[in-house]
């Protein structure tokens, strides 16, 4: 059976601070330099979600865009946008860079997915940097 894709890209805002209580504060400041900032800094995120699967022979989809908006704003965006990224419960005990963000909103939607496979999740976080997590 043929796979077919559907990708979609939402923006995001959030804030972080890049710190690990393992590292001392001189390590902290050597690894991360400015985005170890104790007030943070914040981004605009793109996130780009690509779900794959059959096409089902009566819609005609791999996935429902509107199941996919409404999957992505409640499971993502209502939790992540306009947040500090440090004080989610995902991020209590590991740092919060966008590897490990694209990492949990990865997990985040494979768990709730009502269709099609969970392709990948990529962020761009600045025009420069993006990151992607992949399914199995």
């Amino acid at each position: 059976m043929q796979t077919a894709y559907f990708g979609r890209r939402y923006l995001l805002s959030a804030s972080h601070r890049l710190h690990s209580d393992a590292l001392s504060d001189e390590s902290n400041r050597a690894t991360y330099g400015k985005c170890n900032n104790p007030h943070g800094h914040g981004h605009n995120y793109v996130v780009e979600v690509l779900v794959g699967g059959p096409v089902d022979s009566d819609t005609g989809m791999v996935i429902n865009l509107a199941t996919l908006d409404e999957l992505v704003q409640t499971s993502v965006l209502k939790r992540f946008d306009h947040t500090n990224l440090n004080y989610d419960p995902l991020f209590v005990n590991q740092v919060p860079t966008t590897e490990n963000l694209c990492r949990a909103v990865f997990k985040v939607l494979k768990s709730t997915l009502p269709s099609g496979r969970l392709e990948y999740v990529r962020i761009e976080e600045t025009e420069n940097n993006f990151f992607q997590c992949y399914g199995d």
